[in-house]
This record gives C-alpha cells, sequence and structure tokens, in this order.
C-alpha cells in the first residue's frame, strides 16, 4: 500500500498522498498496488470548495475509471485545513442565471457514475467534510475518517438544503430521523459522533490510512445493517408521523414563512422518502427554486459580510501576551477564550475567588467546544490566575474589563502608569462610558482604544473596535488582526455614545419598555418581534443581558444623544431596586427558573404599529450611526447587527431591509409614529441621504 514521500508543495504535511501526478482541473491524482489515489487541490486557498471545475475534473477521471476500473478508488484532499467545506458559494447567483436545475442535473449524474464504479470507492476525510463535499464522501462506498473528522449540511444557514444528494443518500446510510435532524439543523457529526451515526466505517490516525484501506479493500472491515426505525421510514405512515413532530420543532427555530428550505425538505421526504429516483428529482427541482428566493439570497448576503469581516481581521497583530484586568463574567470569559486560540493570557484580580470561577468557566468553553483532553491542557497552561499582576510589564496587549464606574477605571489605569512595556495596547472592555473621558488617565492615551466584546463571549463572534480622536491607526488596526486571530469578527467604530450596537439595541429595547407601561402584553411584544424574524424578543433580551445592565446603558446614552430617547421606564428602575435583574438572578420581567421563556401570543388584537414601533427605532439609530460615520459603510452595519443582536438574518441586515422596504416609507412611517406617540421616533435626518443614495442606484 502506498505511503510515499510527501508532495512537495504542501510542505510539512503528514498527509501520505505518495508522489502523485496533476489530473484534471484541481485533481491530483496516482496510482499503486491497483488503487487509485485521487486528491482534491482546489486553487491557491487553503480550504477546498466544490465547484463546476471540481465536479467537471472528476468527471474526466470517472471516464478514464469506467473503462480502466481498478482495485479500488480512494478519494481525499490535499490540503492539511481539511477535506471541503461545501460548494463555492461565489457562485450561486451565476448557477441561478445559467439554469440551476440543468446544472445540478449535471453534477447528480457525476455523483451517480461515481457512486456506480465497479470497485470499491472510500473517501478519506480529515478536517470538515460540509455540503456539496459532504455529499461527495456519500458518493463513495466506505468513509474513512482521520480523528479530527466532522461532517455536516450547513446549507439550511443559506436558505437551501443539500443539493448534489444529500438528502436521499444520507437517510439511505443512517438512521433517516438522524440524517433529517442533520440536514434541518446545519449541526455537524464529529468523529465518535459519525461512527456512532454509520457515516464514519473507521476512524484511524493519518499514519494508519493506509492501513485502513488495506482493509476495506481485502473485506476485513464489516458494517451494520440498518436497524429498526430505518426499516420504519420506507413505510408512508411513519414518515408521516416523523415529519410533523419535525415541522413542529422547526417552526420553533426557523418559522417556514421566513425560512421555507428546512420545511421544503420535510415536504419533499415526507412525500418521496421510500423512492430514490422521485426524491433526486425533487431535491433538484426544490434546491433550484430556493436558490432564486429572497431568503436565501440574503442569507448568502450574510455570509459574505461575515468573511469580509474576517478578511478586515487578517494581518499580524502583534500580540502573544494578554494580560485581562478583572476576572468577572466577561474578563473571565475573554480571558479564556484567548488562551484557547493560542495567546498566552494572565488574568488579574484583586480577589481570589473570581480567578478560581474563570478556571471552571474556561474548562467549560474547552468542553463544550469539544476540544480534546491534550488541547483543553494546553489551554489552561496557558491561562495564569495573576492577583499580583506580574504579567502588566510582559503584556503586548491589556484589557480592561473592570465594573462601568469611571473613578474604578481612573484607578486601574492610574495604577498602570510606569509598569506597561514599550508599544503595549490598552483596551477597555467598556460598553456605555465613552473613551473620551476615560483617555485622559490612560498611560498613552495614543495607545489606548475600546475592545467591547459581547456576552457570553464564547458565542458571540462580534466585538467593536472603538477609537477615539486620539488613537494611533497601528492600534486599531493591531486590534482589528488580534480579533481575527482570537475567531472573532472585528468591526471599527468611533467613539460615540454606545459605539454602534448599544446605540441601536437600546431605542428597540426601551420602546418595549415604554409599551409595557402601557399595557400591552410582555409576551405580545416579543413575540412581535420574533416573528419578525428576531431571534428572541426585546423583553427576553433584556432579561438575558441584565436589566440593571440595560439600565445603565440607558442613563448613559440618554443625556449624550441630541435627539431625545424613550423615558426610563419605572417598573425597570423598580425591577433592578429589588434584585430582579433578569436570567442571571433567575427573575426579572420574566420568571427564568424553568429556563429560557418562548412566548408565542396571538396578535389578532395587537397595534397595527406594534412591530414598526420595536423595529424602526433600531433602524433609525443605525442610519444615524451611518451619517455620523461611526461605522464605515453600511455593510459594516448590517453585519454588526446580525453577528451582535440576530437581526433577521434572512432579512440581510438593517440598512439592507431599509431599502428593501424603501427609505421614503420608512421615513414617512417614522413620521406617522412621531405625530401618535412622540419626538424619540422622529426620523433621521440620514434617510433623505439614503433614500438619494438608492435613488441614484448605489447600493
Amino acid at each position: 500500500m502506498m505511503a510515499g514521500p510527501v508532495l512537495e508543495h504542501l510542505g510539512e504535511t503528514k498527509l501520505e498522498l505518495g508522489p502523485v501526478n496533476r489530473g484534471e482541473g484541481p485533481w491530483l491524482r496516482d496510482e499503486a498496488d491497483g488503487i487509485v489515489w485521487l486528491a482534491l487541490d482546489r486553487g491557491d486557498g487553503s480550504v477546498n470548495t466544490v465547484s463546476r471545475d471540481v465536479i467537471k475534473g472528476l468527471q474526466s477521471h470517472i471516464e478514464t475509471l469506467e473503462s480502466d476500473t481498478p482495485g479500488a478508488v480512494v478519494i481525499r484532499s490535499a490540503k492539511m485545513a481539511g477535506f471541503a467545506a461545501g460548494a463555492d458559494i461565489t457562485g450561486f447567483d451565476d448557477m441561478a442565471s445559467d439554469g440551476a436545475a440543468e446544472l445540478l442535473k449535471q453534477g447528480h449524474d457525476v455523483l451517480d457514475r461515481l457512486e456506480a464504479l465497479d470497485c470499491p470507492t472510500i473517501c478519506v476525510v480529515h478536517g470538515a467534510a460540509l455540503g456539496a463535499g459532504f455529499e461527495l464522501a456519500l458518493a463513495c462506498d466506505w468513509r474513512i475518517a482521520v480523528d479530527d473528522a466532522s461532517f455536516g449540511f450547513p446549507e439550511v444557514q443559506l436558505g437551501l438544503h443539500p443539493g448534489l444528494g444529500g438528502t436521499f443518500r444520507l437517510p439511505a446510510l443512517i438512521d433517516p430521523v438522524e440524517a433529517m435532524t442533520l440536514m434541518l439543523t446545519g449541526k455537524t457529526a464529529h468523529t465518535d459522533k459519525a461512527r456512532k451515526l454509520g457515516i464514519a466505517d473507521l476512524v484511524t490516525q493519518e499514519r494508519h490510512v493506509a492501513a485502513a484501506v488495506d482493509a476495506i479493500v481485502s473485506g476485513d472491515v464489516e458494517r451494520d445493517a440498518p436497524g429498526l426505525r430505518a426499516r420504519a421510514m420506507g413505510f408512508d405512515q411513519a414518515r408521516r408521523l416523523a415529519a410533523r413532530q419535525m415541522r413542529k420543532e422547526t417552526e420553533k427555530k426557523a418559522p417556514k414563512q421566513h425560512y421555507p428550505a428546512p420545511h421544503r425538505l420535510i415536504d419533499i421526504w415526507e412525500e418521496h422518502g421510500d423512492d430514490r429516483v422521485a426524491m433526486q428529482r425533487a431535491e433538484i427541482e426544490s434546491f433550484a427554486t430556493l436558490l432564486d428566493s429572497d431568503t436565501s439570497k440574503n442569507l448568502r448576503r450574510v455570509f459574505f459580510l461575515r468573511q469580509d469581516m474576517k478578511d478586515k481581521g487578517r494581518g499580524e497583530d502583534g500580540i502573544d501576551h494578554v494580560h485581562v484586568i478583572g476576572a468577572g463574567a466577561m474578563g473571565g470569559e475573554i480571558a479564556a477564550w484567548a488562551s484557547i486560540k493560542g495567546k498566552t493570557v494572565t488574568l488579574g484580580d484583586i480577589d481570589l475567588d473570581p480567578l478560581g470561577e474563570a478556571v471552571k468557566k474556561a474548562r467549560a468553553v474547552c468542553k463544550e467546544m469539544h476540544l480534546s483532553a491534550i488541547e483543553t491542557r494546553n489551554a489552561l497552561d496557558r491561562m495564569m490566575p495573576d492577583p499580583r499582576g506580574y504579567g502588566v510589564a510582559q503584556a503586548d496587549l491589556l484589557i480592561e474589563a473592570v465594573p462601568e464606574t469611571p473613578d474604578l477605571k481612573e484607578k486601574v489605569y492610574n495604577r498602570l502608569k510606569g509598569q506597561m512595556k514599550q508599544g503595549a495596547i490598552l483596551a477597555s472592555n467598556t460598553s456605555s462610558l465613552r473613551l473620551a473621558k476615560l483617555k485622559g488617565d490612560a498611560p498613552d492615551p495614543s495607545r489606548f482604544a475600546g475592545l467591547h466584546f459581547f456576552n457570553p463571549v464564547s458565542k458571540m463572534d462580534l466585538v467593536e473596535v472603538v477609537r477615539h480622536d486620539g488613537t494611533a491607526d497601528d492600534v486599531t488596526r493591531r486590534l482589528a488582526a488580534f480579533c481575527g486571530e482570537i475567531g472573532k469578527l472585528p468591526v471599527q467604530v468611533t467613539d460615540y455614545p454606545g459605539f454602534l450596537v448599544n446605540r441601536a439595541l437600546m431605542p428597540y429595547l426601551m420602546e418595549a419598555m415604554v409599551m409595557m407601561d402601557e399595557g400591552v402584553d410582555k409576551e405580545v411584544i416579543d413575540t412581535a418581534a420574533i416573528r419578525f424574524g428576531m431571534p428572541m424578543g426585546p423583553v427576553t433580551l433584556a432579561d438575558q443581558v441584565g436589566l440593571d445592565i440595560c439600565l445603565h446603558v440607558a442613563e448613559s446614552l440618554k443625556g449624550a444623544l441630541d435627539k431625545p430617547m424613550a423615558d426610563i421606564s419605572d417598573r425597570l428602575r423598580e425591577k433592578v431596586e429589588v434584585g430582579d435583574v433578569g436570567k442571571k438572578a433567575g427573575q426579572g420581567f420574566y420568571d427564568w427558573s424553568e429556563g429560557t421563556p418562548h412566548p408565542d401570543s396571538d396578535l389578532d388584537d395587537a397595534a397595527d404599529d406594534l412591530t414598526d414601533r420595536l423595529i424602526l427605532p433600531m433602524l433609525n439609530a443605525c442610519v444615524e450611526c451611518l451619517r455620523k460615520d461611526v461605522v464605515k459603510d453600511a455593510d459594516a452595519i448590517d453585519g454588526a447587527m446580525i453577528f451582535a443582536t440576530g437581526f433577521a438574518p434572512f432579512r440581510g441586515g438593517p440598512i439592507h431591509y431599509a431599502r428593501a422596504r424603501g427609505a421614503k416609507e420608512i421615513r414617512k412611517r417614522l413620521e406617522e409614529l412621531t405625530g401618535k406617540h412622540g419626538e424619540r421616533l422622529a426620523p433621521d435626518l440620514g434617510w433623505q441621504d439614503l433614500g438619494a443614495r438608492d435613488a441614484s442606484g448605489r447600493s
């Protein structure tokens, strides 16, 4: 069995690919001991995607294999990053205009021919096999998972479902209900789960891949026959019952009105789950239709917004050692996350108990991320409790995460003077205080900025990189690069009340409080927001953020803005005064003792302007931030609001939604709401500029 030298162009890779020749398109080909090895190596990037040229190149190889059949065919990736990250999304718009159904049929024909080859076909997967990459693996007879492998169908995140045979090949391979769950949720099955489900036939280490291939070719590997539930799903009645439950669960997280793709998938499985030919035909037709839907177009837009923000976080940060000041909920998790992502971290606090809790939290985050025991150990070794602050003098970046009290921050900054090394950056995690009021106490104002993480740090992708009028350019550049290095999405903003996210979010939350004071039920308010497409309603969100934090941010903004904001609710103040501050206390506007509330009220009797009163103030603030150059452009606003607040992704972001609805129409609507409910809802001057840009055709 081949285990030859490493591919020269891969450098120090440990992939056992042997000496290979360039094949058709992005495929490398070699043959040894009667076995053909095909290695996917698309383009100059670090990750493979499945594109037209990948399918076309594979077709050429299959034609050769059909006429000169080897003892076996092994397919794998030549890239260290993994097998394949899915389809090439950049080609989806062209695909839709060129006739998606016909192109899909061509792709299906190639994978059908791979599946029909008269010899064993084996796919070796290291790293991720996602979307079309997973479908390529499913068209093979066998799958070997190298110990870091993962399999999944993230297409639902793009408003689609699998389109190259996944809808019928995966349910035929494993328990159909488990298969549908993977496709409907977009979750991945990592190595052990993939083996347990039956996706992977063998799990091995890289050095044993050749032996594993040998075992399969020799007939020494057995696999389980389909179970009872899999056989039962061949009957219409059983599928109808399962589909009914799937629709119920799917509707909770992805309402059919906004996210049609998972519901289409359930429909075609229920109707054709026992007929592969019909399922294949329905999959192609459904995928082509969904590809041209507004939901999919907007979700693809969100994908590219994420990519653009990632690009803005590329570069060398020059930050190896991070010192976090304050081991509370935010500081502890910032420290944990940075250490998990490879930074040396010291964590300072005057109390020992928070330091111990931070270490426990770090271990919990490692578990949630499915890190191995060795990876967890290494991350914890990099995170050092530092009650005496020895790390201050060694740190390249100091992140201050103490409570939002100016006097306390002043004391912290004064203690740092003379201790920080030359060139080190001091960043505050403040969410509500202006940097202009803090910079005077910083050891070097030119190397002082904001680095606003969102809670919980391990789950929230966005970080606001905030500059004041004296922040050096290289500081914000390095902080953006730092965000990229720790896997976060940076958005650069100027020092403005609430920065971007809180400036836009607080009018939404405060208007909900006003409505409750008017007698509108909190469940009705939250239901209206959820039906618009928000991940949770404003009252639930306020509870989750913490009513004390909401009150503090609202008070900070109220006196700092040019225009009026909603009066702060008396009931909000009362809740905070008695300690009912939301989820962390177990009680806020909702009772959290039994978990996250899921309001679902009848809106038939709700006021006609209910949804607009919630959503349009948020859009109004975004337009204000665009007009005042708080953020560079509209795309940055859309990305930030989606990744920090969950703003209805299928709408493409608040500015994109405003443009789709019409700037003039929204301005008029805000004027109507102002006349009815007060000056806080008056349209910003920026709506006129946005409308003029739209009229001129500018995106």
